[in-house]
């Protein structure tokens, strides 16, 4: 396997790293005090091509490869992790399976003003009965002629504060149990279609996570992605790939705080020389970046087997449940570590530690906590005891 990066996607990542330092980072640590949404910033990034990476360029992406989604989502995150989970939510979590399963009526419709920037999305699958426990939906479809009746609640929306499409799940057959369950693209304007207060959280303060309320909301029929009874299948095939974006934003996160770490203790000094000359503070730093390296390889690596599976029709669950549960735990071992170097600042908000500390932390839960992904490895190594990857 060749772990260089191609010149296209080493032009990518100077482009964006150029693009998140001068346009992202200057308003990163204001929108985690103010929870204000970054829209303007998710517009320009949709003016790169940044908001639909791997859509064809026919419908309005950069017809980029998975791999280099990977770097886009990395290197955003690396300066504001709520920027980047809102660019992963809207590639990965809704063009993606529009792209898959829709139909090119609904690509031309829904796809491009998506993948440009101009709409964002949002995935609504978790319910206060149903998270990790995902087939056990509430919310009800009900068609009725040439439309459906939506009720229900969905929680932890991320981008659910300002998006203008919502990828909602619902039971169309409650009696077929996941096999009941059907996808529907919904107009986040649609009558009935209530949004929370934006909920204020540990971490990622302004991804625009709301609880969205559903009464009697009316959708298109011609809006179901897939056939009645497809939307589990449809659901778990987009998880994998969301998988991939989250290990992506937790390199990142990991990475500014492992070269935040790394520049205190060049220039801190305890007991007359810089804390970087004690063995402790080195192994600490070997350790992070040993990590940090680990992480992305795992990470572009199951971003390579998602190109892989798309030529030949295979999954990649295995590759992004690796990759998305060490990556995630990799970033609360690293930015523990960063902000233990650099003592009680660390623990202030003068220093951007403290913030990469709370922003890493919701990467072992959504998208799939990190015991389920243990599950999901678990599963499918013992389909062969043969572990092989790549």
């Amino acid at each position: 396997m060749d772990f260089q990066l191609t010149e296209d996607q080493s032009l990518l990542l100077s482009a964006v790293r150029e693009f998140a330092e001068e346009v992202v980072r200057p308003g990163a640590a204001s929108i985690d005090q103010t929870g204000e949404f970054p829209r303007d910033v998710f517009a320009q990034a949709g003016q790169l091509g940044l908001a639909g990476v791997s859509v064809p360029a026919e419908y309005g992406g950069a017809g980029m490869d998975t791999v280099s989604y990977s770097i886009v989502i990395e290197e955003i995150s690396r300066v504001c992790a709520n920027t980047g989970v809102i660019l992963s939510v809207n590639n990965s979590l809704v063009c993606d399976p529009i792209e898959k399963f829709g139909t090119p009526e609904q690509k031309h419709r829904f796809l491009t003003p998506l993948a440009r920037g101009e709409k964002l999305g949002c995935f609504a699958l978790t319910e206060p009965d149903a998270g990790s426990d995902a087939a056990n939906q509430k919310t009800r479809a009900v068609r009725d002629g040439d439309a459906y009746r939506i009720s229900g609640q969905k929680v932890f929306i991320t981008c659910g504060q300002k998006a203008d499409l919502c990828l909602l799940f619902a039971m169309t057959q409650p009696e077929k149990g996941p096999r009941g369950i059907s996808a529907f693209v919904v107009d986040a304007n649609s009558p009935g279609f209530d949004r929370s207060r934006h909920q204020i959280k540990l971490g990622v303060n302004a991804s625009g996570t709301v609880e969205i309320f559903l009464s009697d909301v009316s959708v298109p029929a011609e809006n179901r992605l897939g056939e009645e009874g497809d939307g589990f299948k449809i659901a778990m095939a987009t998880l994998d790939g969301g998988r991939i974006g989250i290990a992506a934003q937790a390199v990142g996160i990991a990475t500014e705080a492992y070269e935040a770490a790394l520049n205190y203790a060049r220039g801190r000094r305890a007991f007359g020389r810089p804390i970087a000359e004690f063995q402790v503070i080195r192994f600490y730093l070997a350790d992070m970046a040993t990590d940090v390296e680990a992480a992305r390889l795992l990470t572009r690596r199951a971003a390579a087997a998602k190109d892989r599976a798309k030529e030949n029709g295979g999954r990649f669950s295995l590759e992004a449940a690796i990759a998305k549960l060490f990556a995630a735990e990799m970033a609360q071992r690293v930015t523990t570590r960063a902000l233990q170097i650099h003592g009680g600042y660390g623990y202030t908000k003068e220093y951007p530690v403290e913030r990469n500390f709370r922003d890493a932390r919701i990467t072992e839960i959504y998208e799939g906590t990190s015991e389920i992904h243990r599950l999901i490895i678990a599963r499918e190594i013992f389909k062969d005891t043969r572990l092989t990857i790549g």
